[in-house]
């Protein structure tokens, strides 16, 4: 079953960071998907509150009548505790967007996605971009001064930081953007549903629809 969404669009409401537009691109993207906010939703007005005890509602328990003749009954054995449910442990899946865009396109459209996060005020820091194909200028450029430098700007964690998705340094954070701008079929079916495990609130993918759900749904 096809992990992503069919749902395109990406609403300005949606919180993202922003990020320079490489240069010399000018195949158009679409505009990204709306995702979790940055902060803990505010109370719903009219959303009840806890609710309250009502006075004079418990009584004492019952008693069994017995007769002279009979003794009392022994008390039933206590019901053994319920167990929890499992603590909603099943940590709630990120929520998934989608962002159509042609194989040259797709580093423009997780840009723009990016810019998009930034400006509804998510922290650079939260946001983590991979790429399936040819790296990222900004990656390229950091890696020229060597990894040593490159890895310790992930570590710091006070940007948005850009890796190969490949990358087994490439750490998980709040916010995941895949731009699928290549690779073989088999290295983008690994990729994507490990950004998914590693996105704690959201995971934006960018690339072309139908072979994105296609590799998924064959598990290529």
């Amino acid at each position: 079953m096809p992990l992503i969404p069919e749902e395109p669009q990406i609403h300005e409401s949606v919180p993202g960071p922003r990020a320079t537009p490489a240069a010399g691109r000018t195949a158009p993207t679409p505009r990204p998907v709306p995702g979790p906010g940055p902060r803990p939703a505010p109370r719903r007005p009219g959303n009840p509150g806890p609710s309250r005890g009502t006075a004079g509602t418990s009584s004492a328990p019952s008693q069994r009548s017995t007769s002279d003749t009979t003794k009392p009954l022994p008390a039933a054995p206590a019901a053994p505790a319920a167990k929890a449910a499992p603590a909603a442990a099943a940590t709630a899946a990120p929520q998934i967007q989608l962002i159509p865009a042609p194989v040259d396109g797709a580093l423009d459209a997780a840009d723009e996605a990016v810019d998009l996060l930034l400006d509804s005020g998510r922290v650079p820091g939260d946001i983590l971009v991979l790429t399936t194909g040819d790296q990222h200028p900004w990656a390229a450029h950091e890696l020229s001064f060597g990894e040593a430098s490159y890895w310790a700007q992930l570590d710091a964690g006070d940007d948005v930081f850009y890796a190969a998705a490949e990358a087994d340094r490439a750490k998980g954070r709040p916010v995941v953007v895949v731009a699928v701008n290549g690779g073989a079929d088999d290295a983008v079916a690994r990729a994507l549903p490990d950004a998914m495990s590693g996105a704690g609130e959201l995971l934006v993918v960018c690339g072309d629809p139908q072979r994105i759900n296609t590799l998924i749904a064959a598990g290529v």
